[in-house]
C-alpha cells in the first residue's frame, strides 16, 4: 500500500468507527477493504491510541487518541465568540483596547479586538499576524507549548522589531519562566515602539494552550501609575473565565495555570 493510499484507508476505519463500536468484518465490508487489510489497519492505529477494543469483546472503538485530539480544537469562530462579551468586561474596567489571539503556526493571530471611548485610539489589530516572540500574547502562548515545539521556535533566528525585542534564546526563556510562574506578562515596547500590553494564555480541557487574551495601550498612559497590579489581576480574572466558559460552559471559571518547579 502506497502511504497515501494508507492514510486514506485509515481516515476511512476512523470515520466508520464514528458511528459506533464494529467488528473487523462488517468494518471490512463497509469501507471495502479484504479483512485482512482492515486487520492490519486497526492493529496500526490501535498501537497509536487511535482506536481499541471494547472490553471484553472482539469489537473496535475510536481511542483515547482521537478524544485527546478532539478535546484540543475549539474552532476561533467559538473562541471569540465566547471570549468577546469578556473582552469588552475587560476594555471597560481597564479603559484601553482589550483583544484576544490565537497560534497560528510561528505567529500569533490578533481574531479580535475591543475598543474603549479614549480620544486617543491605538490601531486595530485584528487580522495581523506577529512573530509569538514580539508581543505579549504571544510570549503566554509560547510559555505554555510542548517543550519539543518550544525548542523548534527558539532554534530560529528571532527577529526585531525595537531595541526591546527579546531575541535572544537565554533571556527569552527566562521571560517563559516567569510567565508561567506569575500567569501573565507585561511587554513594554517590543513590538511597537510607544506601545505596552499585558496578556495571559487561554487553557483548553487537558491544558493546552489555544490562545491569549490581552490589553494594549500608549506607553505613556498604560498602565497608570499604581494599576499594574489591578490590571494584573483583571487580566488573569478573564483569562480564567474564558477559559472556564470553553471547558465547562457558560459561568464557569478555572484556577490560574500552575506555576513550574523547575527552570
Amino acid at each position: 500500500m502506497s502511504t497515501v493510499q494508507s492514510i486514506q484507508r485509515a481516515f476511512a476505519v476512523l470515520a466508520t468507527l464514528a458511528d459506533g463500536p464494529i467488528g473487523v468484518t462488517e468494518l471490512a465490508d463497509r469501507v471495502g477493504l479484504p479483512k485482512s487489510t482492515a486487520a492490519r489497519l486497526l492493529a496500526a492505529l490501535q498501537r497509536e491510541g487511535a482506536v481499541e477494543q471494547v472490553p471484553g469483546e472482539t469489537r473496535y472503538r475510536l481511542g483515547p487518541l482521537i478524544a485527546a485530539l478532539a478535546a484540543r480544537h475549539v474552532p476561533t469562530r467559538d473562541l471569540v465568540a465566547v471570549a468577546r462579551g469578556h473582552l469588552a468586561e475587560l476594555a471597560t474596567a481597564v479603559g484601553e483596547i482589550a483583544g484576544l489571539s490565537v497560534p497560528d503556526g510561528r505567529v500569533v493571530h490578533f481574531v479580535a479586538q475591543v475598543g474603549t471611548a479614549h480620544e486617543v485610539q491605538v490601531r486595530d489589530w485584528t487580522g495581523s499576524r506577529v512573530p509569538m516572540h514580539a508581543v505579549a500574547s504571544g510570549q503566554a502562548v509560547l510559555a505554555h507549548l510542548p517543550d519539543a515545539a518550544l525548542e523548534r521556535y527558539l532554534a530560529t533566528a528571532l527577529e526585531a522589531f525595537t531595541p526591546s525585542t527579546i531575541i535572544d534564546p537565554g533571556r527569552l526563556r527566562e521571560r517563559l519562566w516567569r510567565i508561567r510562574r506569575d500567569g501573565h506578562i507585561w511587554a513594554r515596547d517590543e513590538f511597537t515602539e510607544g506601545l505596552s500590553a499585558v496578556a495571559a494564555p487561554l487553557l483548553g480541557p487537558d491544558g493546552t494552550v489555544l490562545g491569549a487574551v490581552h490589553v494594549h495601550g500608549p506607553s505613556y498612559r498604560f498602565p497608570a501609575p499604581g494599576t499594574e497590579p489591578r490590571v494584573s489581576e483583571r487580566i488573569l480574572r478573564t483569562a480564567a473565565r474564558v477559559s472556564g466558559e470553553l471547558r465547562h460552559g457558560p459561568g464557569s471559571t478555572i484556577a490560574p495555570p500552575p506555576a513550574r518547579r523547575t527552570r
